[in-house]
């Protein structure tokens, strides 16, 4: 039995990435609750008490007033009849997926599994259905691990819009929903929160609240997630809780409760299993923080390998079903998830789901290409290790926050991981004239056969390092393609 870790920077940076999350390199997300029910993008439970806002528009025009017609009552809408998570889990694994992650719960402050501590939760009003318990039932059925997301952190704070009311109009100084005092149980009293209009939108305060009252529920809820579901994996929107800027020192008291979040999810995976398999992320991009589990980039990556694990957590569109929301190719997902791997990242990719909790065509079809490309090119992903270097060419994806471009990739430009003796070398653009160069490789690395995935062994040739390799008219796969170079 493993040592039980202590609730200190100094006892958790003795932590170790499982092995099963370093082999993974690709994860399904369900971010999915009852914001979903307008199909009208994220944060709606937020912006649709901001008047002027698109989904403030959108909710008066469909619903009604928030006075009349809040939040609460979208959450009586969800229903999620067509929930079919074992379906949706063997989709999700034929696409890919190596372990799987669902939501706990939103800034919104609905829970998607029956709490002793929120009746706002999915098994009494909406569905009355254990969503994580379902999700948890499906991916055990499947063989992926299984995680959790918390968004809860920053609810107390980023909620303080429902207690507002309308500056203009036919409804001005009429309160919202938030004020009525029989719901400030789930619409928090968080009146100390409540924000000023600047250049017609409220501020948002501080991400994290100093409501010692809000930060000591918010441990409870993780205890009992984490003692209802012993996930593999729980993941904080936002750094290591409750730090209220991302500057703090770590010896800052403010740490305190989530130092406790963390070694609790560690210690009931080791009383379990007799060692940790658990994983915990946070957005806190300095080591002496994040070093505590595994960082998290929302929507953007790192320029180079690093030297622990890491992930991307990103989505196929919005983050709640958005009519309005375009989809990524699959080719660009294809290339965002090398680009990650071979620095050492892993992606997780939320695939959106309809308030009825079915999947659209679109998303459907993005599935079915990823099946196709990881069939041909899954041995170069799962399993593997940084190379000596991450790259070679000039193209680089742009490294800013929530930017998620498409990259104009070359014949250049190669992506490498790892396993063994075998260098995997990702093409993320097949050279019109069918011949691949590989420069990278030094001169003591001297190469016994490569392989084309998906195809088999191909002609090569090598002088220097530099490896030339013929390639076939068709390809393997329209998107990226790999070579499976085996060195002596």
């Amino acid at each position: 039995m493993a040592k039980n870790f202590e609730a200190s920077f100094e006892s958790l940076r003795e932590y170790q990435c499982p092995d099963w999350f370093r082999d993974a390199k690709f994860g399904i997300w369900s971010h999915w609750g009852p914001q979903s029910v307008p199909m009208y993008g994220d944060w709606y439970a937020r912006n649709m008490y901001i008047q002027g806002s698109p989904q403030y528009l959108y909710h008066v025009r469909h619903y009604g007033h928030p006075s009349k017609f809040g939040y609460k009552d979208i959450c009586a809408l969800w229903k999620a009849e067509k929930f079919d998570p074992d379906a949706l889990m063997d989709l999700y694994v034929k696409a890919g997926a190596r372990y799987f992650v669902g939501q706990a719960m939103h800034h919104d402050h609905f829970f998607n599994y029956p709490s002793k501590l929120n009746r706002f939760n999915s098994m009494d009003v909406g569905p009355h259905k254990d969503i994580c318990g379902l999700w948890k039932a499906a991916a055990d059925k499947h063989g992926l691990p299984f995680g959790l997301t918390e968004h809860l952190g920053a609810s107390f704070s980023w909620w303080y819009t429902n207690k507002g009311h309308d500056d203009w109009g036919p409804y001005a100084g009429v309160p919202y929903d938030g004020n009525d005092p029989a719901y400030q149980d789930f619409y928090h009293a968080n009146q100390e929160h409540v924000g000023v209009v600047k250049h017609g939108e409220l501020d948002m305060p501080n991400w994290y609240t100093s409501n010692e009252k809000f930060r000591e529920y918010w441990l409870a809820v993780m205890k009992e997630l984490i003692d209802r579901y012993q996930p593999d994996l729980l993941y904080s929107d936002g750094g290591l809780p409750f730090a209220t800027n991302l500057e703090a020192d770590p010896s800052d008291p403010n740490y305190r409760l989530g130092l406790e979040a963390v070694s609790y999810l560690y210690n009931t995976s080791i009383k379990k299993y007799g060692e940790n398999r658990a994983v915990y992320n946070q957005k806190d991009r300095r080591p002496e923080i994040y070093r505590v589990g595994v960082l998290d980039i929302e929507k953007s990556q790192l320029p180079d390998i690093l030297p622990y694990p890491w992930q991307t957590d990103t989505c196929i569109g919005n983050w709640f079903y958005d009519v309005r929301q375009e989809f990524k190719r699959p080719s660009h997902i294809v290339e965002m998830l090398v680009d990650i791997i071979s620095k050492n990242g892993t992606m997780l990719l939320n695939v959106l789901q309809r308030p009825d909790g079915s999947i659209d065509d679109e998303a459907v079809w993005i599935l079915e290409e990823l099946a196709k490309w990881f069939a041909v090119c899954g041995e170069g992903v799962y399993g593997t290790r940084p190379w000596r270097i991450s790259s070679e060419g000039d193209t680089r994806t742009v490294i800013q926050g929530f930017t998620e471009t498409a990259a104009d990739w070359t014949s250049s430009d190669y992506r490498f991981t790892r396993k063994g003796n075998t260098v995997y070398a990702f093409q993320m653009r097949a050279p019109e004239n069918r011949t691949a160069v590989v420069k990278s490789l030094l001169p003591t690395e001297e190469v016994q056969s490569v392989r084309l995935l998906g195809e088999g062994k191909v002609p090569f040739a090598q002088n220097f390092g530099t490896l030339t390799v013929k390639l076939p008219e068709k390809m393997p796969t329209d998107f990226v393609n790999c070579l499976a170079i085996e060195l002596k």
